[in-house]
C-alpha cells in the first residue's frame, strides 16, 4: 500500500530514534568537553586541599602520603610539583621536573603572560589557566599558587587527553547509535508488522464485504481496541447479511403485488374451471364403482376389492391433486410469501439426489450428475426445492430409452442455470407452449397411468415467476430439458464492487 500504516510507522519511529541519537552527539561534542574541563577543576582544587593540608601538618613527604599523592596523580592525570621558598624541589610526580619549575617561575615572575588563553579561576591563593605550550603546540590546565606555609606549587594536566576522551566518547556514541538505528529498526518493523497485521485483516474483510460477501469473519482473540473493532465488524457482517435479506424480500413482494393486481380475476375463473374439470373423472368413476358396489353388479370377493382398488386410487389422486391446487392457488394468489435467501443450491440439489436414490434404483434409472463446488444463489429454499422435485419427478415419469437421467448446473454471466435432462421421447413442437398451462396432459393416457395431475409445471411456473426468475424447456433428440435459473450471488459481489 502507498500510504501504509506500517511504513508510516516505522518512517516516524525510526526518524525519532534518528533524532534522539543526533541530539545527543549534539550535546556530548558541545557540552562534554566543558563538563570533563569543569571536572578537571573540581579535581585540582581538591588536590589543592589535599597537598595544602599534608604541607601544613609536615607530611607531605611522608611515606603514607606518598601513596595518596601518586593516587592523586594517577587517577586525574595531573602532573605536580611543589617548591619551598628557596625554588627547591619539595614534592613532584614527573621525572622531569625542571621543565614544570621554569614553569611554575614563569608564572611567579609573570612572564609570557600572553600566552595565557583564558583564565578558569583566580583567587587570593592561586591562579587556574588554560595555557598553550610554545614548543609542543598542546594546551594543559595549570593551576599555581601559594600553600598556606609558603611553599609555591604548579599543577598540570594536559588538555588534549580531555579532548581525546570527548572526541573518543562521540565516536563509541556513533558506533552504539548506528548499531541501535539498526536493531531498532528491526524492532520496529517486527512490531509494527504484529499491530498492523490485524488490521490488514480487518481491511481484507472489509472489501469481502462491499462485495456482499458475509462469510468472512475476524478470527482475533486479543483484547486490545482492534479485536474489539473486529467483534463489531463481524456482528456488523451479520446485521448487513439479515438486513439484505429482508430488504430483497420485501423488493419480490413489491414486484409480485404490482403484477398480480390484474391477474387476480383471471386466475380464479381459470383455477374454478380446470378443477371442475379435473375433478369431474374421478369423481364419476368413484361414484360408478361405488354405486356397483351397493347394487352388488359382482359378488364374488376379487371383484368387490378390484371395486375397492379403483375407487381409492382414485381417492389418492384427487387427494395428491388437491393439494398441489392449494400450492399453486397460494403461489398465484400470492398467499404464499417468498422469502429470499442465500443457500447453497448444490447442497440441496444432492441432499434430493440421496433421498430419491432408493426410487431410482427401484425404477432401474440412472442418475448423473458432476462435481460442482459449493454455489451461492438468492431464491426461496423451500419453494426452490419443490421446483427441482417437480423437475425431476417428471423426469422420472417420462424417462425412457437408456434410462438416464442427467442433472447440470451451468454458473452464467448473472445467474445459474440448474437443469435436469431425461432420455426419451421429446415433447410435440404443438405441446410445448402449453405445458405449463394447468392440467394440461401431453399423453393423457400415460399421465394417468402414473398418476399425474398436470399441476406440477404450473408450480414451477407460478413459483419461478413469484421470484422473476426464468425457466424453460429444451427438446433433443434423445429427450427432454428442463432448466431454470437463479440469481448468482458471486455476480452480485462483482456488480456490487464496481
Amino acid at each position: 500500500m502507498k500510504y501504509s500504516i506500517r511504513r508510516q510507522f516505522a518512517f516516524v519511529f525510526g526518524l525519532l530514534m534518528a533524532g534522539t541519537i543526533l541530539l545527543c552527539w549534539f550535546i556530548n561534542n558541545t557540552f562534554l568537553e566543558k563538563y570533563y574541563l569543569n571536572n578537571k577543576k573540581k579535581a585540582m582544587l581538591s588536590a589543592y586541599d589535599i597537598i595544602n593540608e599534608a604541607s601544613n601538618e609536615g607530611t607531605i613527604n611522608a611515606e603514607d602520603f606518598d601513596i595518596e599523592f601518586q593516587q592523586i596523580c594517577g587517577k586525574n592525570n595531573i602532573n605536580i610539583i611543589v617548591l619551598d621558598t628557596q625554588t627547591r624541589t619539595i614534592k613532584t610526580s614527573v621525572n622531569d621536573y625542571e621543565m614544570l619549575s621554569r614553569q611554575l617561575l614563569d608564572y611567579l615572575f609573570k612572564k609570557n603572560e600572553a600566552q595565557y588563553d583564558r583564565v578558569l579561576a583566580k583567587e587570593e591563593n592561586y591562579e587556574m589557566y588554560i595555557e598553550l605550550d610554545m614548543r609542543t603546540r598542546y594546551e594543559y590546565v595549570d593551576m599555581w599558587g601559594v600553600l598556606d606555609n609558603g611553599n609555591l606549587f604548579l599543577f598540570r594536566s594536559p588538555l588534549e587527553s580531555i579532548r581525546e576522551s570527548v572526541a573518543l566518547a562521540n565516536r563509541f556514541l556513533a558506533y552504539v547509535g548506528i548499531g541501535a538505528a539498526i536493531f531498532s529498526a528491526l524492532i520496529i518493523l517486527l512490531v509494527s508488522r504484529k499491530i498492523t497485521e490485524p488490521i490488514m485483516e480487518l481491511t481484507r474483510i472489509s472489501e469481502r464485504m462491499k462485495h456482499l460477501d458475509f462469510d468472512a469473519k475476524y478470527t482475533g482473540n486479543s483484547r486490545t481496541e482492534i479485536s474489539l473493532l473486529g467483534q463489531n465488524i463481524n456482528e456488523l457482517s451479520e446485521a448487513l447479511e439479515s438486513t439484505i435479506s429482508e430488504l430483497k424480500s420485501a423488493n419480490n413482494e413489491l414486484k409480485r403485488d404490482i403484477e398480480r393486481k390484474n391477474e387476480v380475476d383471471e386466475m380464479r375463473k381459470d383455477f374454478l374451471s380446470n378443477v371442475s374439470h379435473e375433478l369431474k373423472t374421478p369423481i364419476a368413476l368413484i361414484q360408478g364403482y361405488a354405486e356397483g358396489l351397493k347394487e352388488g353388479i359382482n359378488d364374488d370377493a376379487e371383484s368387490r376389492e378390484f371395486y375397492c382398488e379403483v375407487i381409492m386410487d382414485e381417492a389418492s389422486k384427487m387427494n395428491h391433486m388437491v393439494k398441489k391446487l392449494l400450492t399453486l392457488n397460494q403461489l398465484e394468489f400470492g398467499n404464499n410469501a417468498v422469502t429470499m435467501e442465500r443457500f447453497d443450491i448444490m447442497a440441496l440439489i444432492r441432499n434430493y439426489l440421496q433421498s430419491a436414490a432408493i426410487l431410482c434404483r427401484q425404477k432401474e434409472i440412472k442418475v448423473q450428475m458432476e462435481e460442482y463446488p459449493p454455489t451461492y444463489v438468492w431464491a426461496d429454499e423451500f419453494m426452490i426445492e419443490e421446483v427441482f422435485g417437480n423437475y425431476f419427478s417428471n423426469a422420472i415419469n417420462h424417462v425412457a430409452g437408456n434410462r438416464v437421467i442427467d442433472v447440470k448446473l451451468t454458473p452464467g454471466d448473472d445467474n445459474v442455470r440448474v437443469s435436469v435432462f431425461n432420455t426419451g421421447n421429446p415433447i410435440p413442437d404443438e405441446s410445448i407452449p402449453h405445458i405449463w398451462e394447468k392440467f394440461y396432459k401431453v399423453d393423457k393416457a400415460r399421465t394417468r397411468q402414473y398418476g399425474g395431475s398436470g399441476v406440477g409445471l404450473s408450480i414451477v411456473k407460478a413459483t419461478m415467476e413469484a421470484m422473476n426468475q426464468a425457466y424453460g424447456v429444451i427438446n433433443y433428440d434423445n429427450g427432454v430439458e428442463f432448466w431454470f435459473e437463479l440469481e448468482n450471488v458471486k455476480n452480485e459481489r462483482m456488480e456490487s464492487g464496481k
